[in-house]
């Protein structure tokens, strides 16, 4: 077998593991006598099958998702308000309404104009552009708190970007283009307190179980020299390298033309929604809402801003599946206690003693990456974090640090089905999840050999490990 057919082959070769493993801890399940170990044999053989399925692509998203919920529901591993969850979960709405407005912004040619006013600041070479595109994201992540607002409006001005640049679809540099605003959107932002999530679940999480506050200031300090700008160069690099191309046509200057009325109320629409964004810590409407909101007036007949036709060829309804399977799947792995039990026996299997920190410290943070595959990002904090007092007794860490470690691991994703966010830029990108698999996998090996030492220099700077 050449090397070739051998890497081609080798997703099948993945889910079929993963499917012949989950077989395997049906039956045993069955086979039990003791019945109270049944629920996490079956739990944890839905939770590898879907993963296997999910992570290789081997199957499209929306039968994955299909599959997850009808074996999920015939071994009976979860209610069905857990199974499924991903369906009022907020992540799936603002899915939903960002893949309209990203239908409206190209229908109606704001996202043309807006790809016209950047091509002007970031021709001359591709690097320029991928490191124009991720700084910018980074920027507005201090302004916008929802990564997946973030990604639901600017993935269609990436793509109209692209178009300008002379990037069409199937370009190694429209792929990149498109990857790097993913990216950009989600990874460094895990920095910013408010920006992500996993983040919010973390310190909500600690705050509850160990009266552990952090302010936005000391957050900041801790991790955004490395974990976001740092990471924020190094995804640059990153996608340059996996996604080389020719430099961008120059873009001939046109004539201002005025803005058109589906434009002008467009625009509208996103201010007043990205205006609700920002100000969410006033308000406390969910970003889904906002964004579904938006959306839906985006759909009525009378502004013509998405037309029936678009609506029906444009929208990728499996996505919505896609993304529901993707967040029950977290749901479900935690209420059967796969997750729990993940982490316990990694931490088990590390063997943990006191007086190492270097090394305490790396397993602290691969444990969690590795929870991650089995519950997604947004699980980590919810195993995690019950577990730090057991952490810190066992490595001689302190506890808020140990709790500050799961920063480390949840910003790096190894595969996309770990991050709905990711999963709505891949919708919305047009691109294949296994390209943007390549760049989280080359992110997580750098994290882990680069990035997870130099948070330790730094975090030693700071006093948080002596």
């Amino acid at each position: 077998m050449n090397a070739a057919f051998s890497t081609a082959r080798a997703p099948q070769f993945v889910a079929a593991a993963s499917t012949l493993a989950a077989i395997i801890l049906v039956l045993i399940g069955f086979a039990s006598e003791a019945a109270e170990t049944r629920p996490l044999l079956h739990t944890s053989a839905v939770t590898i099958f879907a993963i296997g399925l999910y992570a290789t692509g081997a199957m499209p998203g929306h039968l994955t998702a299909l599959l997850f919920f009808l074996i999920a529901m015939l071994l009976a591993v979860a209610p069905a308000e857990i199974v499924f969850s991903g369906f009022h979960s907020t992540a799936l709405w603002l899915v939903f309404g960002g893949i309209i407005l990203g239908v409206a912004v190209d229908h109606t040619g704001l996202g043309a104009r807006i790809a016209r006013r950047l091509a002007g600041l970031l021709q001359g070479s591709y690097l320029r552009v991928i490191t124009g595109l991720v700084l910018m994201t980074l920027a507005i992540s201090f302004l916008l708190p929802s990564s997946l607002g973030r990604i639901a409006l600017l993935i269609p001005i990436a793509l109209s970007l692209a178009d300008e640049l002379g990037y069409p679809r199937g370009r190694r540099g429209r792929t990149g283009i498109v990857v790097a605003t993913a990216l950009g959107c989600f990874v460094p932002p895990f920095s910013i307190l408010p920006a992500n999530i996993p983040n919010l679940v973390m310190i909500g999480a600690a705050e509850a179980l160990y009266d552990f506050k952090v302010s936005y200031g000391t957050y900041w300090l801790t991790h955004f020299p490395i974990t976001g700008l740092l990471k924020a160069l190094i995804i640059i690099a990153v996608v340059a390298m996996l996604f080389p191309d020719r430099a961008p046509e120059r873009v001939a200057q046109s004539e201002h033309r005025p803005m058109s009325q589906g434009e002008k109320r467009l625009s509208t629409i996103l201010a007043i929604a990205v205006t609700l964004w920002v100000t969410d810590f006033w308000h406390h409407i969910s970003p889904a809402w906002i964004g579904l909101g938006a959306g839906l007036i985006c759909l009525w007949p009378a502004l013509k801003l998405v037309p029936y036709r678009a609506f029906e060829d444009k929208i990728n309804h499996s996505s919505f599946f896609y993304v529901a399977g993707i967040v029950s799947l977290g749901a479900v792995a935690a209420y059967g206690g796969f997750g729990q039990w993940l982490g316990l026996a990694l931490i088990d299997a590390m063997n943990l003693q006191p007086g190492d920190q270097f090394q305490n410290f790396y397993a602290l943070a691969g444990t969690g990456m590795l929870v991650g595959l089995g519950t997604t990002l947004p699980g980590i904090p919810a195993v995690m974090t019950p577990l730090a007092d057991l952490l810190s007794g066992a490595t001689g860490i302190e506890r808020e640090t140990v709790i500050m470690t799961q920063v480390i691991s949840f910003s790096s994703v190894i595969l996309p089905y770990q991050a709905p966010p990711l999963v709505l830029a891949i919708q919305l990108g047009g691109i294949r999840a296994m390209e943007l698999a390549r760049a989280t996998i080359a992110l997580a090996l750098i994290t882990f050999v680069v990035l997870i030492p130099l948070n330790y220099a730094w975090w030693q700077v700071l006093g948080l490990l002596s």
